[in-house]
């Protein structure tokens, strides 16, 4: 387990966009993909769901009682001490995943939809900017949008998997399919400006990112219905698509220069999460 790099093999959009960042800062952001790959193997795992349920608690178990003998638990620590990460927020990501351990998964509203993306993605990112030494509270919280955005893309574009899995994070019609990506633009947008905070040297890197990964529900809008959508697989982004992404970043680092802010386009969604969540005990 410790040899492999998941990052390489599993995430090809964030992998695509690690190949410029600085080699130290791509082994960190390898070694939490790594901790939040682990969690979402056991989730995703095709075992009895009792099963499954004695893997997470041993895990979460081995984080608790900070198991460095398990290779995955002692990056995921490096991390927490080189870069002071509230361990909060690894707890917040174990209680994502724990709700996905059910029979059957389904979000009633809204509310339940955002509080779930930052659980299980608002908390990578938010990571994310620690390990890019991000300071700014305003820039941290949209470390969570951006998290956020992704994860919505995630779900929207996973839809026929998982329901076949008894997950059912948004209804599996066409129109709530661009509704969710249509909340995604808006948690993206926000992000945007805050990236200009992000070193020079790893500036570019995550401006590919969010880029690539946008233009995966771009995609998805092209299918026009849920025919089309249901037989199309796996919608993902070519290598062209990656290169033709890559070059439009460069746009985007002009851009970052002369937008203004937009931390106001989430603040109701911030309000949501923080009825059951202290984003600044986070950050």
């Amino acid at each position: 387990m410790s040899n492999q790099n998941y990052l390489s093999i599993y995430a090809k959009s964030f992998n695509w966009a690690g190949f410029f960042l600085p080699k130290k800062t791509y082994q960190d952001c390898s070694d939490l993909y790594d901790f939040c790959r682990t969690l979402d193997d056991i989730a995703d795992q095709d075992l009895d769901l009792r099963i499954k349920k004695k893997i997470f608690e041993e895990f979460k178990r081995d984080f608790e009682s900070k198991n460095i003998e398990n290779p995955i638990i002692n990056k995921i620590y490096k991390l927490i001490k080189d870069f002071e990460i509230s361990p909060k927020i690894i707890f917040d990501l174990f209680d994502g995943v724990e709700s996905d351990l059910k029979e059957k998964v389904e979000l009633k509203s809204n509310e339940d939809l955002i509080i779930y993306c930052y659980r299980v993605a608002g908390t990578v990112g938010l990571i994310m900017a620690k390990i890019l030494n991000v300071k700014s509270k305003s820039s941290l919280k949209s470390a969570i949008d951006l998290g956020i955005a992704m994860q919505l893309t995630n779900i929207a574009r996973d839809v026929v998997e998982d329901n076949k899995r008894n997950r059912n994070y948004i209804s599996s019609n066409f129109e709530t399919i661009k509704g969710t990506l249509k909340l995604a633009d808006k948690f993206y947008d926000n992000s945007f400006k805050s990236i200009n905070e992000i070193s020079l040297n790893n500036r570019f890197a995550i401006l590919v990112a969010r880029r690539v990964y946008r233009q995966i529900g771009n995609k998805i809008l092209t299918k026009k219905n849920i025919e089309n959508y249901s037989i199309s697989g796996k919608i993902y982004v070519t290598n062209f698509g990656k290169i033709n992404q890559t070059f439009l970043s460069f746009f985007d680092l002009i851009k970052l220069k002369f937008t203004k802010s937009n931390n106001h386009l989430t603040e109701n969604e911030h309000i949501m999460i923080g009825k059951e969540i202290n984003l600044d005990e986070r950050i």
